[in-house]
């Protein structure tokens, strides 16, 4: 029966959304303040909310091994980390993983529900607008270089972007330079081109068809959510192994 009323939710929702309405559009009528932003600081509570439920729910469990009887917000964490995880030790190594395991976790789950909240009826996605995408993208780009120069101090990190050939060094190092630089405007513009692009096609046929038929474009539209979040997140591992790979090699020669 839950389903069935979701289902005539969205149904009857799809019809209100398609003339246009959008409540981030509206407060920023009132407040004067973006509607992406708006949506930010929406999705921004959310994130909050759903940590502090998770903390509370882990606190009050005697034995944290042992998972919640049927789906929770607790058994869902804990499932979707578990991937992230698992992922992040297949890509970086297990200390890898371990160590920089806080801040890929936080990225997805924040882009995820950043961009779950675009799916809904007269919603958006702060993930939308190139502005919020790009400050991800920034913010992982000091990330991973941080800690790359962290690992190995400055020069010697410096010292990676110049290749194996010294001869080459003055030619490889500006295109090193280049080609890291490049990564946050990447990272930004194919999140913010997929969930745009997947709020378009949905916008279009709830124009269209109201009623029912956008329903499959909602699942779509979740599926792509996940997709684009994994992929943020999976990228930003690779950045963060790339950066910091060549100290753990180092470490490994030295014991030997």
């Amino acid at each position: 029966m839950k389903l069935l009323g979701f289902i005539v939710l969205l149904a009857t929702q799809s019809a209100f959304a398609s003339g246009g309405f959008n409540f981030f559009v509206e407060g920023s009528h009132a407040t004067h303040i973006p509607p992406q932003t708006l949506a930010l600081i929406f999705g921004s509570l959310i994130f909050l909310v759903i940590g502090f439920v998770y903390r509370a729910k882990l606190s009050a469990t005697k034995n944290f091994i042992v998972p919640d009887r049927g789906i929770s917000v607790r058994n869902m964490f804990e499932a979707l980390s578990q991937s992230i995880y698992n992922t992040a030790k297949t890509v970086m190594g297990e200390e890898s993983a371990s160590r920089y395991f806080s801040y890929t976790i936080f990225v997805f789950f924040f882009i995820l529900i950043n961009n779950v909240i675009g799916v809904f009826p007269g919603s958006m996605s702060p993930n939308q607008n190139l502005n919020t995408t790009l400050a991800l993208g920034i913010f992982t780009f000091f990330y991973f270089n941080y800690q790359g120069i962290r690992a190995v101090g400055f020069f010697n990190y410096m010292k990676h972007f110049a290749g194996p050939m010294p001869a080459l060094a003055i030619l490889i190092f500006p295109i090193e330079l280049i080609s890291i630089s490049v990564r946050p405007l990447s990272l930004a513009l194919r999140l913010r081109g997929n969930m745009d692009g997947d709020h378009l096609i949905l916008g279009i046929f709830s124009d269209l068809v109201p009623y029912l038929v956008p329903i499959p474009f909602y699942a779509m539209g979740i599926f792509v959510s996940f997709l684009q979040a994994f992929v943020f997140t999976l990228l930003t591992m690779i950045y963060i192994g790339m950066a910091t790979s060549h100290h753990d090699h180092g470490e490994h020669e030295h014991h030997h």
